[in-house]
């Protein structure tokens, strides 16, 4: 039996990388999905073929557009189920050169998005007594990188936020944890020096990057009823390679 049928589910940025694959798991288990995307349209088009899925143009940062989202999928369900909150950039440069303008979008888009999607949907969950939210943050987050202090802010402020998130919506039957996700085989990693990606995975236990849909594997089942007693947690999907920092 698909374990998300009748479920509806939004998840945030899912046209390509782990917002794709991610789409696609939920889709695969029966869930009527929709995603977010902002400028890459054909990519868009390309994950709602391959799944089924129903793309939705949303900018992060538009709160009155995502409220309108979130009312028409709710009136179109019934209910939104679980949130995904996967959108995200990266725009590095070091700090010292690093224009006020590039840190505040990065914090706006990883963070501040994630706000306004997760007060968005908490009256359709608190009004049902339950859901289920997964926020995705990154490896950069817990040890920091050089060269991403905008983008390690966001998503340690991510963690954060799942935390004060659980406490606050737990008691009203709303399970809300976070991802987060270490050296995954995505257009971004591809784009990486070899040099770069030779010392990544010296650092990592398994001695390889992972895949999206390994990291799709974790948020559904979080996500899942199977999952039911875990909240407020920090899941750590990277092969090892905070297991070593010490």
């Amino acid at each position: 039996m698909e374990q998300f049928s009748g479920k509806t589910v939004i998840v945030t940025g899912g046209s390509r990388g782990i917002g794709r694959a991610i789409v696609a798991a939920f889709a695969a288990e029966g869930a009527c999905v929709y995603f977010t995307y902002h400028r890459h349209k054909e990519a868009a088009d390309t994950t709602a073929a391959e799944t089924g899925a129903r793309p939705v143009l949303c900018e992060q940062s538009d709160e009155p557009a995502i409220v309108a989202v979130v009312d028409d999928i709710t009136a179109a369900s019934g209910a939104v189920d679980i949130l995904v909150n996967n959108a995200g950039i990266v725009a590095d440069q070091f700090l010292m050169m690093m224009p006020r303008e590039t840190w505040s979008k990065v914090i706006d888009t990883n963070c501040g998005g994630a706000f306004l999607w997760t007060k968005a949907v908490s009256r359709c969950m608190l009004n049902a007594k339950r859901g289920a939210i997964v926020n995705i943050a990154s490896v950069s987050g817990m040890v920091g990188t050089a060269g991403q202090a905008n983008y390690a802010a966001s998503k340690g402020a991510i963690i954060a936020f799942s935390r004060s998130c659980a406490a606050e919506f737990g008691p009203k039957g709303i399970r809300v944890n976070s991802v987060v996700p270490g050296f995954i085989d995505t257009d971004m990693t591809a784009r990486m020096p070899r040099s770069i990606k030779r010392q990544s995975l010296e650092r990592i236990l398994l001695r390889r990057f992972g895949t999206a849909a390994e990291v799709a594997a974790v948020v559904t089942f979080i996500a899942s009823d199977k999952a039911s007693y875990i909240a407020g947690q920090t899941v750590v999907v990277d092969g090892g390679l905070t297991g070593t920092v010490v």
